[in-house]
């Protein structure tokens, strides 16, 4: 899982340059920390729910594995509407995702594939190395360090999150992650493609 610097830059820039994954946006202009994110056709007749740690083992063989048919086969062609959603499982996961907040909607989704990538180097770092091996992949992606600083020291933004992650707890039963909301149903775990194909209905 780990990846070289040329790779982590392709990786982080990749959204960039392929504008048929378009972030949406469902939040006023000047809150974005706080809109939605989300990838695939807005009008999509499907929409999948992940909740998910960015320390979580699991969720990062999901987004490696797992993650790149399913956005080939189901969301660039307009079958799936994709939709994240934090959930923290630790406080270096909450950090994480406070930081992918920060950064330009168009840049999360591939900034956290990044973070998923390098999971090993960042998250079980010890102490104080977390937020400085974070600071490389968020500086690598285009963020400054005063804007990287605001991120981790943002308190509204982690009470925000963790009250959305209770809110999710309290609907969905939501207790381990990944996980996936489809059609009112929750699926939990990592799972192939092909595993994960079957919980779609034809679309």
């Amino acid at each position: 899982m780990i990846t070289n610097r040329r790779n982590l830059l392709a990786v982080v820039a990749g959204a960039t340059l392929a504008p048929s994954i378009g972030l949406r946006v469902a939040a006023r202009a000047e809150d974005l920390t706080r809109a939605e994110r989300s990838i695939g056709n807005p009008d999509a007749k499907m929409t999948v729910n992940e909740y998910f740690s960015l320390t979580c083992s699991h969720c990062a063989a999901f987004a490696v594995e797992t993650m790149p048919k399913v956005k080939s086969d189901l969301i660039e062609t307009g079958k799936v509407r994709w939709v994240f959603n934090d959930y923290p499982l630790d406080q270096v996961a909450l950090l994480a995702a406070q930081v992918a907040r920060y950064l330009p909607v168009d840049r999360y989704d591939p900034f956290i594939n990044a973070l998923f990538a390098t999971q090993d180097r960042w998250a079980f770092a010890r102490d104080a190395n977390h937020t400085e091996e974070l600071w490389k992949t968020a500086g690598l992606a285009g963020m400054s360090r005063p804007t990287f600083d605001k991120a981790i020291g943002d308190n509204d933004l982690k009470t925000w999150i963790l009250k959305q992650q209770q809110a999710d707890q309290d609907k969905w039963k939501i207790d381990s992650t990944p996980s996936f909301v489809i059609n009112g149903t929750k699926y939990t775990g990592e799972m192939s493609f092909d595993a994960f194909r079957k919980l779609i209905p034809d679309v």
